[in-house]
């Protein structure tokens, strides 16, 4: 059941897309049917060149894969342990190898950051920030790590990484971006090392004992983005 202040939220979901802000231009994009990943990487290669040519809104596209393994441009081979169990899609993006499938809310983000600080480890940092803040909604700390990018909790016994975070910047529009583990099936993971680290694991919210549906968790990203992104106002954010 959703509490009253996500109740009371305004939520567009429409069959593709909605605006969250027609000041700041930024598209939100949600498909509800998998998206398979040959064709998710088509779509942001011809919006992020909409962006830079064409002046078309930026866009956080919010979609799910049918289960699948990405190799970033770091990818280790040797860290692809099964490879026939999924199919395997060089990516492009910076990183290893990850899991995307199912109850993971992945959130591709088209943003031109040369209208703004123009910091590719800022945008990264704050991609971190974006994750941290919507998981503190939910009572989760969610924390960073040096030389570890992405978003990780800390059990007490051992740590785990709840999102994947990797990106792409293309004459200044970024692509690609984050991944949430919500509730996906955290043993396809078995299948690779997940971002070359294996001395670590992997959680989910619903792992965590949280359990949340995907539009809920669409809100509080939401909301999240404003907070982190639009609103923040300081020296070093995104937009300041």
């Amino acid at each position: 059941m959703l509490s009253p202040r996500i109740a009371c939220s305004l939520y567009c979901r429409f069959a593709e897309s909605c605006y969250i802000s027609a000041m700041h231009r930024i598209e939100w994009k949600i498909s509800d049917a998998p998206v398979p990943y040959e064709e998710a990487l088509r779509r942001m290669e011809a919006r992020v060149a909409d962006i830079r040519d064409k002046d078309a809104p930026e866009l956080v596209w919010l979609l799910e894969h049918p289960p699948l393994y990405t190799a970033g441009t770091s990818a280790d081979a040797t860290d692809l342990k099964d490879p026939e169990r999924f199919p395997v899609y060089k990516a492009g993006r910076g990183g290893q190898y990850t899991y995307h499938g199912p109850r993971q809310r992945v959130a591709y983000v088209m943003l031109d950051l040369k209208k703004r600080n123009a910091d590719i480890r800022v945008f990264v940092q704050d991609l971190e920030d974006w994750v941290i803040e919507t998981l503190a909604q939910y009572q989760i700390r969610g924390e960073k790590r040096d030389g570890r990018v992405g978003v990780w909790v800390d059990r007490g016994h051992r740590e785990d990484k709840i999102a994947a975070i990797g990106v792409r910047v293309r004459r200044w529009v970024s692509f690609h971006g984050i991944s949430v583990n919500v509730d996906p099936d955290l043993t396809h993971y078995a299948g690779i090392v997940p971002c070359g680290i294996s001395e670590h694991g992997v959680t989910s919210l619903v792992d965590l004992g949280i359990p949340v549906s995907m539009a809920e968790f669409d809100m509080e990203l939401k909301a999240a983005f404003e907070r982190i992104f639009l609103k923040r106002g300081i020296p070093g954010s995104l937009i300041s």
